[in-house]
């Protein structure tokens, strides 16, 4: 039957063009898939010519890479689809353990605490801390040092028990995405790169059979413009394929097959074994790796989205920062009611100055706040502590809320990528018939 087959091959008079087509057709699919892979993820920002107020937000004539160009509503999708199965603010940031927090926070404050009053005096009224006896500075000093670790702890465990309602976690999440639309790029790269090579290679195996398959419909159905029709078939499909493959399918299912071989290390790398019946669980290439998965996902986000420092800052600066700061003064202005500080303050400043040194206060103690907590080692001991209760609970995610991992990178503009494949495959099946055909015709 072979024999017959390459018989009738080889006596075609465009034999050697048509023996080049599932070559041509494997390393054009390879190619365009890689291009595609690419134009997903880059570049990050537009590049081309900008032109304002088109529909669709349109940005102009050029290309930016679909994933930071809809970073927003892509961390969105991963933020309601995942992210929230998977606890809440609340519960994530009292593991983060408050209470240390809080003496850390305090430790790096008492430091320049003195200095801190120095620049907010100053700033209220200079003349009269500059003429403030010495004794008198140096009690308010004492009085502050004294009353700071309790007022912290007590204002950040306050936080804590109100972190729902001070941050919404969609809104900072989405928020830093799309100010850092590079993290985006690169937390797909490291969830899913095991599956964008998978998705790259496979499809010079799949260009391949198909250009097996084109060859056979060329002997059959001898016209040229066959060769460009099809190549933009092949190449719809193979970005379909393999993006299908490795999504689906979701849940496990078991195949039985007739076992005859099993791998081993080294060569010969595969060896014959008695014929058995065996069960292979078919699924999707990401949800298989759902175990190791976890595991990077769950550190990028108590490395970079769930951090200490993104709830803070979306606490103190975020929509909600009026709501924070009416907190911060219940637990601060209570220094100001001592007799030392309120007998001095209220008659050297006078009831109007001495109100407004109440909002200097909030704006530098919340300044005065944030440095430790923007401190790396800080933010990293917290990271450690949530870091488990993230990699256990994406463990335990079914397969389907899984997949939103990684699946909204692909679907948010899936049909470009596969119609993409389809016009390139058409412009390389015409250069193949260009410069492989035409001449052996002529």
């Amino acid at each position: 039957m072979f024999s017959s087959i390459w018989q009738v091959l080889s006596a075609h008079p465009e034999f050697f063009a048509m023996l080049t087509i599932p070559f041509v057709t494997a390393f054009v699919t390879w190619a365009h898939v890689w291009m595609a892979l690419k134009m997903l993820f880059y570049p990050i920002k537009f590049w081309g010519i900008k032109i304002p107020n088109l529909p669709y937000d349109w940005q102009g004539i050029g290309w930016q890479g679909i994933v930071p160009r809809k970073a927003g509503k892509i961390s969105g999708v991963i933020v309601d689809q995942t992210l929230s199965k998977l606890g809440s603010l609340d519960e994530f940031f009292k593991a983060m353990e408050p209470e240390e927090m809080a003496d850390f926070i305090t430790k790096t404050v008492d430091a320049n605490l003195e200095h801190l009053i120095d620049e907010i005096m100053n700033e209220r009224s200079a003349s009269l801390w500059s003429n403030l006896p010495y004794a008198v500075k140096r009690r308010i000093y004492s009085y502050a040092h004294e009353q700071l670790p309790t007022i912290m702890r007590e204002l950040v465990v306050d936080l804590t028990y109100n972190v729902e309602e001070l941050v919404d976690m969609r809104q900072m999440i989405v928020r830093t995405m799309e100010n850092d639309r590079r993290l985006m790029v690169n937390m797909f790269l490291k969830v899913g790169q095991k599956e964008i090579n998978f998705i790259w290679h496979i499809s010079a195996l799949i260009g391949f059979i198909f250009g097996i398959v084109q060859m056979f419909i060329y002997l059959l159905v001898p016209q040229h413009w066959t060769v460009p029709f099809f190549a933009a078939i092949w190449g719809f499909l193979t970005n379909w394929i393999a993006i299908w493959m490795v999504f689906n399918p979701v849940d496990p299912k078991p195949i039985k097959y007739i076992r005859l071989f099993k791998r081993v290390k080294g060569f010969p790398f595969i060896v014959p074994v008695l014929p058995r019946i065996d069960t292979y669980n078919w699924q999707g290439g990401f949800m298989k790796r759902q175990p190791e998965v976890s595991e990077v996902f769950a550190a990028i986000v108590v490395e970079e989205l769930v951090t200490l420092e993104n709830i803070m800052n979306e606490m103190m600066y975020g929509p909600k920062a009026a709501e924070t700061r009416n907190l911060m003064k219940n637990h601060l202005y209570g220094i100001l009611e001592s007799p030392v500080v309120s007998t001095t303050l209220r008659l050297g400043l006078g009831r109007r100055e001495f109100g407004q040194l109440k909002n200097t206060i909030i704006d530098k103690s919340i300044d005065a706040t944030m440095v430790p907590i923007r401190d790396p080692e800080l933010n990293k001991s917290r990271a450690e502590k949530i870091y488990g209760l993230f990699c256990e609970r994406i463990k335990a995610l079914t397969s389907h809320e899984f997949q939103n991992l990684l699946r909204p990178a692909f679907r948010e503009d899936e049909t470009t990528l596969i119609i993409l494949g389809g016009v390139t495959g058409f412009l390389a099946g015409w250069l193949h018939l260009i410069l492989v055909f035409f001449p052996v015709s002529g």
